[in-house]
């Protein structure tokens, strides 16, 4: 039988990995496990709580906030700021990022970005949500506060990733730059265990997922494209929340989309805290995630903290097809 490994331990024994190990951002990663464990236990008793429904709020780019939204950015920064491992935060919930006050003597290289709860819209009808990250290391000065040029780095910069995913079993998969492993929250002890090590996407897979009420909202192409899917017989599959839509192509293979509409030109998904952290993810299991203008998602540059992207994500060889298409068909 196999010994039990607990995400602690695997983040403490994965240390030699980082490129700047002294132990801040294993101790970061490990706050972020503790947080998750927290929004975990509340997400599975909301109703029981009276935290279900909408919030009588809206976030920083005017959609409607879950009160379990709130919570769990509320949990997240709790636990960012205790430790002193960070120095600054960004929330899709906030308009702009939060400076963490020294711990100590601390002087925090780190800063995180996040997505507290993705797919909020489905908490009322008891479908999976997620919790989405980013790590990056500062590039202001670490004696004095965070400044907005921390968060505004490109993608390819980030040095750790991952999601949460509370689903019928809850899942951490993370990310350091050195492959993806993925770990489930056992409950009778209280501690993620690793279960899935090592992830790699197939190469191709029967899924596509794009919310295709939305198909004559799109460009040509991008008809196209969703027409050869169909025409191939692949099954569409479409969550709406993004953290599970990804996890199922991560293991099974397959394409997610989220391209332009009329409505969004530049995209709907947050670059910054949802298309940069699953796109390093999936490429460190072997995929690939560019826009639907073709750019490598993590090279585009970042000016805005709420920033705005269009995506497609996944098997290696099905995101280069829908590239083709998009080649092929553009006018």
């Amino acid at each position: 039988m196999n010994r039990i490994v607990t995400l602690d331990e695997f983040i403490i024994k994965r240390q030699k990995d980082f490129p700047f190990a002294s132990g801040e951002l294993t101790g970061l990663l490990r706050d972020i496990g503790v947080a998750a464990k927290i929004v975990n236990r509340e997400v599975n008793k909301a109703g029981l709580l009276n935290i279900l429904g909408v919030a009588d709020a809206h976030n920083a780019t005017g959609d409607e906030v879950q009160k379990l939204d709130l919570y769990a950015n509320d949990k997240l920064i709790d636990c960012l700021s205790n430790s002193g491992e960070c120095c600054g935060i960004a929330s899709e919930e906030n308009e702009d990022f939060i400076p963490i006050p020294p711990v100590g003597n601390k002087q925090s290289k780190y800063v995180v970005v996040f997505d507290p709860l993705d797919g909020s819209s489905n908490i009322n009808v008891n479908v999976s949500v997620g919790t989405i990250f980013g790590i990056y290391r500062r590039k202001s000065e670490a004696s004095g506060p965070c400044q907005l040029e921390d968060f505004l780095q490109k993608g390819a910069e980030m040095v750790a990733a991952g999601y949460v995913l509370y689903g019928t079993s809850t899942l951490l998969v993370y990310t350091t730059g050195r492959g993806v492993n993925g770990f489930t929250l056992d409950p009778t002890i209280g501690e993620f265990c690793l279960s899935h090590k090592d992830i790699r996407i197939p190469a191709r897979g029967n899924y596509y997922s794009v919310n295709q009420g939305y198909y004559l909202k799109f460009d040509v192409e991008m008809r196209r494209f969703i027409d050869h899917c169909s025409d191939l017989n692949l099954r569409l599959r479409y969550i709406g929340s993004m953290v599970s839509d990804i996890h199922r192509i991560l293991f099974q293979g397959g394409i997610f989309l989220y391209p332009n509409t009329r409505k969004y030109p530049f995209g709907k998904l947050r670059l910054v805290y949802e298309c940069n952290p699953l796109s390093f993810i999936v490429e460190q299991a072997g995929g690939h995630a560019i826009t639907c203008e073709l750019d490598r998602v993590l090279d585009v540059p970042v000016s805005d903290l709420h920033q705005r992207a269009t995506i497609a994500i996944g098997s290696p060889d099905m995101v280069e097809e829908m590239k083709s298409f998009v080649q092929r068909y553009r006018i």
